[in-house]
């Protein structure tokens, strides 16, 4: 079987692998989805004495209750969880710590798209406890990495190519966000887009729309198939445009405040010198203490989302905090409660915080609006629903697959003007250096998935001697991090090689020191960076930069530093000897 599936045509292949995939996709979100709604029971309602709302369009009420009188218990829950967590991945799968979507990113473009067997497993118990526990997460994430590591399991009993497992991972990536999401249009393109900053892979939109649909229909059958914020049909009123592209400049920024804030955090506790099991747990206690004072940030939030998009402000808890300043707070409580959630360890998704962080954005942006132009905005739904998709847009840099979410999530074609202008700006005002997938790369040629789509023989017999070496760009061990990091910017890199006395010492990036007043880069610089020499080829050039994921390669002859490489400059030169290859054939 597996030998006539790997030779039939593209379409008949990926119709029958994406349906495969989109089987397992939706029993997998059921399964999921179930697992939480369990951990929830268990430590929400038996433990904490604590209903939270859930939205309509999965059948679940928006009424809430925090009856028992053991609410000041929600920092121990949270850390129990946590600890539970960082036990389970860290005893059985380090590699599913984190948000799950990136892991699967990195597999694409760095592992042939192989996950572990055991990884979908260890993913699903982990995140249902981080999120039912009360942790910050969304589940979207971990969907995505259980589907394609389906995905990839299934390439390889089917026996694709590695090239198909790529493509069967991707399309695992998009169906399990758009079934669980209930968008499978979105998600199919998602699938696609989320792969890389500034580019798509179009092979993946047709298995993924074949895989979406099926795990969609399935998952949809058992959960109702309303949008899961419910139906919103509004009229289109071209006044509200310049106001979108506000609100699209500020998703935009918060993004940026977002992933900054996440990776931050991260680095913080890669650098406490405690047991890994243990970091979860500490980052579930200071969950819980956020918590105390903002409820909505436990668990997705889409109930709250929910509440903010009907309007329902009088329904939050706000513990007294005056309407307009409790919500200027919500969106920056979100942001540091999911970054000490999955940052610390702990398992959980990235994309249902986005979701409500932006939609708190929209929200307060909106209730302004409505409060002193009414007639600009009557209701602040729409503000929400834009809010939330341009953020994650931004956030992502998945622009075209949240624009189609859009028609899916609320069923009106009248949002699509104000969503395409507002997620288009703050996909600009975030600019491709901040995405909160770490391992997307800006381009196809960017990818080691796609080196098979330059002729490698080519890549094999030039040198790197052959091709021009910049001997200008480095930075000295005294160099200051006002110098070193003005030189990154002015060549638009975000590393640098660190030299001293003529000798490769190690590589110092810019996220290391762009938030340092002052000092030296001996302080900072990072020991150790492979390099190259001048005998290697431009493969082992090309396969060097992605290891290290930069877009150059130190060059050291006899012992001493030379300069860099950089990848424009290898595909410059391969160019000229295609270019010459091609004249010589014509010859």
């Amino acid at each position: 079987m597996s030998l006539k599936l790997s030779s039939l045509p593209y379409f008949e292949r990926w119709l029958i692998v994406g349906a495969i995939i989109g089987v397992v996709a939706g029993f997998g979100a059921l399964a999921f989805y179930y697992a939480i709604r369990l951990f929830e029971l268990i430590f929400f309602t038996h433990i904490l004495g604590i209903d939270i709302p859930h939205p309509l369009g999965e059948g679940g009420s928006l009424v809430y209750h925090f009856y028992a009188a053991r609410y000041y218990l929600i920092p121990v829950v949270i850390a129990a969880g946590g600890l539970i967590v960082g036990f389970i991945i860290y005893t059985f799968d380090p590699s599913s710590e984190g948000h799950g979507t990136d892991a699967a990113i990195r597999s694409f473009h760095y592992n042939q798209g192989k996950i572990k067997r055991r990884t979908p497993i260890v993913k699903t118990i982990a995140s249902a406890i981080t999120i039912g526990s009360g942790g910050s997460a969304g589940r979207e994430g971990p969907t995505a990495l259980i589907a394609a590591g389906i995905g990839s399991f299934l390439a390889d009993i089917l026996g694709l190519s590695p090239r198909d497992r790529r493509i069967a991972v991707a399309v695992g990536i998009g169906s399990g966000i758009g079934t669980i999401f209930k968008a499978p249009i979105g998600g199919s393109i998602l699938g696609a887009e989320i792969l890389y900053r500034r580019d798509i892979e179009s092979e993946a939109i047709f298995p993924s729309l074949v895989a979406s649909s099926i795990g969609y229909s399935i998952f949809a059958s058992v959960v109702g198939f309303e949008p899961i914020f419910g139906y919103y049909i509004e009229s289109f009123d071209v006044l509200r445009l310049p106001f979108y592209a506000i609100l699209g400049v500020i998703c935009g920024l918060g993004s940026i405040l977002y992933i900054r804030t996440f990776y931050g955090i991260r680095n913080l506790f890669k650098k406490f010198k405690i047991k890994n099991h243990f970091k979860p747990m500490i980052g579930g206690a200071i969950v819980g203490l956020i918590a105390l004072a903002f409820p909505e940030i436990m668990g997705t939030g889409y109930g709250w989302v929910q509440l903010l998009e009907d309007g329902k402000f009088n329904e939050l808890v706000t513990f007294g905090i005056p309407l307009l300043i409790f919500l200027l707070l919500l969106p920056f409580a979100k942001i540091l409660a999911t970054s000490f959630t999955v940052s610390s360890g702990g398992s959980g998704g990235v994309f249902a915080p986005g979701i409500f962080i932006g939609s708190s954005f929209g929200a307060l942006f909106g209730l302004i609006l409505h409060m002193y132009i009414p007639s600009i905005a009557p209701l602040v739904a729409p503000f929400v629903i834009i809010g939330m998709l341009s953020f994650f847009g931004a956030a992502g840099k998945v622009p075209l697959s949240v624009i189609l979410m859009v028609v899916e999530m609320t069923g009106s074609l009248q949002l699509l003007p104000g969503a395409m202008l507002a997620v288009a700006i703050a996909y600009i005002v975030s600019g491709t250096k901040y995405s909160i997938y770490e391992s997307q790369v800006e381009n196809r040629k960017d990818s080691p998935a796609n080196m098979g789509e330059y002729h490698t023989p080519v890549l094999l017999d030039m040198r790197v001697k052959d091709v021009d070496i910049i001997n200008y760009i480095y930075a000295d061990l005294y160099y200051t991090i006002y110098k070193a990091s003005t030189i990154m910017r002015e060549n638009e890199i975000l590393a640098l090689p660190v030299v001293y006395n003529g000798k490769l010492m190690g590589s110092v990036y810019l996220y290391d020191i762009e938030n340092k007043p002052y000092g030296y880069i001996k302080d900072y610089y990072r020991p150790g960076t492979l390099y190259l020499k001048l005998d290697n080829s431009a493969e082992d050039a090309w396969e060097l930069m992605m290891k290290n994921r930069t877009t150059w390669a130190p060059v050291v002859d006899k012992g001493m530093f030379i300069g860099i490489i950089t990848l424009d400059n290898v595909l410059k030169k391969y160019s000229e000897n295609v270019k010459q290859l091609n004249l010589e054939k014509l010859d």
